[in-house]
């Protein structure tokens, strides 16, 4: 089966804190489901363990809380103090206990759920800058979110598959990683599969595509 996948964008922000939502749900499942010893087990990103993965999304939930912020009192706040710094936590974290690691992803996804529901329509047009120095709207925070919760339950590696994420997440996904990854028509001309198998390929994780070209891992 072909899947036309476009470059317009698919998403509204209702659309992204729905997919935020749904995204924690799964992985917090997932995590709620893991042992002391299964949290030391791989992850199905390269050199990572489930306690690298955890530590990451936890801080995340900080970092983009630190966005809200900025966008709820007009004080700048960014994500992180430096990519450095942001490496160095990662570490950090996969050596904390099972249990901390466990508690800190579920207050800061609670937290940062809290502040979202509390920013104001005008609140959510300020201006924030990501991690990668870009300039967006505070509004453009919930998919970001969305996006880390949705791929990194699937990268967990405890049987969630991207057949699991909702398609018009998927839809959106992959519209985003072709616009970013620069493929044209052409490039996706040979790919035909499902929607999860195109979505995780384009994301550089396991696919079912028979021929489709190695694309290296996204986010």
């Amino acid at each position: 089966m072909s899947v036309l996948i476009g470059t317009t964008p698919t998403r509204t922000f209702d659309d992204s804190r729905r997919w935020a939502r749904e995204g924690t749900a799964l992985l917090t499942g997932a995590i709620d489901g893991l042992s002391a010893a299964d949290f030391e087990a791989d992850s199905q990103l390269p050199g990572w363990t489930r306690k690298h993965l955890i530590g990451h999304v936890a801080a995340n939930a900080d970092a983009l809380g630190n966005l809200i912020s900025w966008a709820e009192t007009g004080v700048e706040k960014r994500m992180y103090a430096s990519t450095e710094q942001r490496n160095a936590d990662i570490e950090a974290a996969a050596t904390r206990p099972a249990e901390e690691l466990r508690e800190w992803y579920l207050r800061g996804a609670g937290e940062l759920d809290a502040a979202m529901d509390r920013l104001t329509a005008s609140q959510w047009e300020h201006e924030i800058i990501t991690a990668q120095l870009v300039t967006r709207k505070a509004s453009d925070v919930p998919w970001m979110r969305a996006r880390e919760v949705c791929i990194h339950a699937v990268d967990l590696g405890v049987g969630i598959t991207f057949a699991d994420l909702p398609d018009d997440f998927l839809l959106a996904l992959a519209g985003e990683i072709r616009t970013k990854r620069g493929l044209s028509d052409d490039d996706l001309r040979g790919v035909a599969g499902s929607l999860p198998d195109v979505a995780a390929w384009l994301a550089g994780r396991p696919h079912g595509l028979v021929d489709a070209p190695e694309l290296g891992p996204w986010l």
